[in-house]
């Protein structure tokens, strides 16, 4: 298994970015494909958020999805229904985790994990849940790929803070971060 730490200043800047958003009923739009679609998005998002687009330029007609770049120089992959950091020289990852180091791969995720979410609530203030990723009350499609999760409602949205689950599928673990469309909150 290899490792690498990196300093917490790209998921700072990133998560204040995602904090200044007042209310994020504004942002989700139609699952629309197309560069008109594109457009109307990237419009929307720009009005409520201030961030600009990344690549100006022609639109593949088959996208969904477009990155705006924030204040703090953060790129956001947007998402008719969903925003993802691209914050990748953050925190604590593994890779190349070989089946006999999931436990150590594990242990490592559970020694950060208390750090990165110290982090969002400082920036997010207390989350209304924090737990397991196994746990029943989570949505079948996110159970048991997160070996932690924490969860902040905002007007709109979803924030998920979470630590990946390495298996026999998946050979890197790490950290990670998104909002997601809600009728909640």
């Amino acid at each position: 298994m290899k490792t690498q730490e990196r300093s917490s200043d790209d998921d700072e800047r990133a998560m204040a970015d995602l904090a200044e958003v007042g209310d994020w009923r504004s942002v989700w739009g139609p699952p629309a494909t197309g560069a008109e679609a594109i457009r109307a998005m990237v419009n929307r998002v720009t009005a409520v958020t201030g961030w600009r687009p990344w690549a100006p330029g022609d639109i593949d007609p088959a996208r969904y999805t477009w990155g705006l770049v924030t204040r703090r120089e953060t790129v956001m992959l947007v998402l008719p229904d969903a925003v993802l950091p691209e914050s990748p020289r953050s925190g604590w990852s593994a890779y190349e985790i070989a089946p006999s180091e999931l436990a150590q791969a594990e242990e490592g995720l559970d020694l950060r994990w208390p750090d990165q979410l110290e982090l969002a609530r400082r920036l997010w203030g207390p989350p209304v849940y924090v737990g397991p990723g196994y746990d029943p009350r989570i949505p079948p499609e996110w159970r048991g790929r997160r070996r932690h999760l924490a969860v902040w409602l905002r007007p709109g949205a979803e924030f998920h803070l979470y630590a990946s689950q390495p298996g026999p599928d998946d050979d890197a673990a790490g950290f990670g971060y998104s909002v997601y469309a809600s009728e909640v909150a």
